[in-house]
């Protein structure tokens, strides 16, 4: 079983995340969030296999894998010999480009 590592970079997306559906939704919504991120990190763990190769992040020279949360949101992530790192946690309703530039 590996270690899943957060990048500050994702920390940061899914802390700013969590703020955005409290405000919006309520506190029961971000509870759900915080409880389906949980559950895909468990996965990950077992199986760091799970999501496929993030085709925005392709012609990279590190192989990146992504899987969907609640339908809006995207982990993405790089697996290493020790651990597993999340590079970013993205909205994905953004631009394409962007979502690309904030892992490169």
């Amino acid at each position: 079983m590996k270690t899943i590592i957060w990048s500050p970079g994702a920390k940061a997306a899914l802390d700013q995340t969590m703020l955005f559906i409290e405000a919006e939704f309520g506190v029961k919504a971000r509870i759900r969030l915080k409880k389906e991120v949980r559950r895909v990190n468990n996965l990950l763990k077992t199986n760091p296999e799970l999501g496929p190769v993030e085709p925005l992040l392709a012609d990279l020279p590190v192989i990146y894998h992504s899987v969907v949360v609640k339908r809006l949101n995207k982990i993405v992530y790089h697996i290493s010999e020790t651990h597993i790192e999340i590079s970013d946690f993205w909205d994905v309703r953004r631009e394409p480009e962007t979502l690309s530039k904030s892992v490169k």
